[in-house]
């Protein structure tokens, strides 16, 4: 298992099946609602590569000069279990540090704050988003 920061085309496109075939295709989320306008050039991506075979992904892109936004982080469900979600984290914090970014930002689903706070993230429970699919919540972390 490899965890790469997807830097060329071809590593980005990795990050946007995972996010079709366990997030569009699972939840019947529309392609134009799954990819939104922060999938643009300038969006950073953490993909997992299973020898050639993406299979898990998170999104990272600057909210302001001190903030930075982690979403979109999936692991295809036969991957499931097996510290995927932890490791792609782990990356995108890293990498954000390295941006010159001290708090990560996230919306996690309400059934996986658990997840996030395992790692961390602490969830503002006054700020809960009702979307479309899921309702979340906001999480926030210092970084380093």
């Amino acid at each position: 298992m490899e965890i790469i920061r997807a830097t060329q085309l071809a590593e980005q496109a990795g990050a946007y099946y995972v996010r079709i075939q366990a997030m569009a295709r699972k939840h019947h989320i529309p392609l134009s609602t799954e990819f939104d306008s922060h999938d643009t050039p300038e969006t950073k991506y953490i993909v997992a590569v299973d020898d050639y075979l993406p299979v898990a992904t998170c999104r990272l892109y600057a909210l302001d000069s001190d903030r930075i936004m982690l979403g979109r982080i999936v692991v295809l469900p036969e991957y499931r279990h097996q510290g995927l979600g932890t490791l792609v984290v782990q990356e995108a914090e890293k990498w954000a540090l390295e941006l010159g970014f001290h708090t990560a930002v996230l919306e996690s689903r309400d059934n996986k704050t658990g997840f996030y706070e395992a790692l961390g993230y602490t969830a503002d429970h006054s700020k809960k988003i009702i979307g479309e699919t899921f309702i979340c919540y906001r999480m926030e972390k210092k970084l380093g």
